[in-house]
């Protein structure tokens, strides 16, 4: 589902950031991390996350994805005959109990029917430590699709054991990945497995933030997006019309979508903690605006002329020039706004991309 202005070009979402604004951990305590307020026709202000309930007031509703980032990133070797090549897969997508679709490197010395070994290839004393694999198909875009030996709970037990988090490139190129990553890289909320990136606002959050946010009234609800590896993918066509997102999957349960109405028809806003959640709700929503139930995948790509039903604020960190994500909150608060809010924060010394600093926007008029 695309949602372009047939005048906007990859180019009219470029912008210069200095290596160095690039995160490799996050602040800590998690709330302490600055958060840039931007707001239709108000100066820009520079405050802290900490600082989120006296923004906020009583009746709102923030929206957080509770997906669980899973250590989605396997090392091992392809197995063809008395051939044997080291090979890394990012898992992408699970489609059933043991099949998923990978970003595998190097894809192209991978054929169909290749047997794939991860982890330790010399124990075999224990089956649950084996991660083996057949390759089942190859797509156009670079994805590979895999069916694991293990399924179900065996499966699940066996990736966190032969896994690494998935860190974006861009941190994941300056250093490696560690044990700290592990809580690092988690939201306290996290419940549901499935992602392999994780939803980067939500890392922000404390346990005394939300007990703060929720004695002031405002309420948590929670849904589920699992963040797929194609987040990271660049947009490689100057028209944005032809940029093909991957689909992920996502779901709003009735009374979360009856609770999100009735605290917007009580007056209260909807303010979404990450662009997952918002492209979510926007996905789950009708053209009157009330959020309806939603469980499938979504491929909402959202760029300025998009007209947003559901959602009325939104927390997310600092994004990528030329990304699909720093297009979302161009069409959210305004693409010149953005573009003077980024130069502001690159100018001051904000923090970048996952393990960054953060931005409270509100919805353009």
């Amino acid at each position: 589902m695309c949602f372009t202005s047939p005048f906007m070009t990859l180019a009219d979402f470029d912008f210069h950031l200095p290596d160095d604004r690039i995160a490799l951990r996050p602040a800590s305590p998690r709330d302490s991390a600055r958060l840039l307020l931007v707001e239709p026709g108000a100066p820009l202000r520079d405050l802290q996350v900490r600082d989120l309930p006296g923004l906020l007031r009583a009746g709102d509703v923030l929206v957080v994805n509770d997906t669980r980032v899973i250590p989605a990133r396997l090392k091992g070797f392809r197995l063809r005959g008395e051939s044997r090549i080291a090979v890394e897969a990012t898992l992408h997508q699970q489609r059933s109990g043991h099949v998923w679709t990978a970003f595998m490197r190097p894809g192209k010395k991978l054929a169909v029917g290749d047997r794939l070994v991860f982890g330790e290839t010399d124990d075999r004393a224990c089956l649950l430590g084996r991660l083996d694999a057949t390759v089942e198909a190859k797509g156009d875009g670079g994805e590979v699709t895999i069916a694991f030996d293990l399924s179900g709970p065996d499966l699940v037990v066996a990736i966190a054991e032969r896994g690494v988090m998935p860190l974006p490139p861009y941190i994941a190129a300056k250093r490696p990945v560690d044990a700290q990553d592990r809580a690092d890289y988690q939201t306290v909320y996290a419940a549901e497995d499935g992602s392999v990136a994780a939803p980067t606002a939500g890392l922000h959050f404390t346990q005394d933030l939300l007990e703060r946010l929720a004695d002031m009234g405002v309420t948590v609800e929670r849904v589920t997006l699992h963040v797929g590896a194609g987040t990271f993918l660049p947009v490689k066509t100057e028209d944005l019309a032809n940029h093909h997102m991957h689909a992920e999957w996502g779901e709003v349960d009735a009374a979360t979508a009856q609770r999100l109405n009735a605290a917007r028809a009580a007056g209260g806003r909807i303010v979404c903690v990450g662009t997952t959640s918002l492209r979510l709700l926007e996905s789950a929503a009708g053209e009157d605006g009330r959020v309806r139930p939603f469980s499938a995948e979504t491929a909402i790509f959202i760029t300025p002329g998009y007209r947003f039903r559901a959602v009325d604020g939104l927390m997310t960190n600092f994004h990528l020039p030329k990304s699909t994500l720093f297009m979302l909150v161009s069409a959210f608060a305004g693409l010149p706004v953005m573009r003077t809010a980024y130069a502001h924060a690159i100018e001051t010394g904000y923090r970048f991309y996952s393990y960054g600093d953060a931005s409270l926007l509100w919805r353009a008029a």
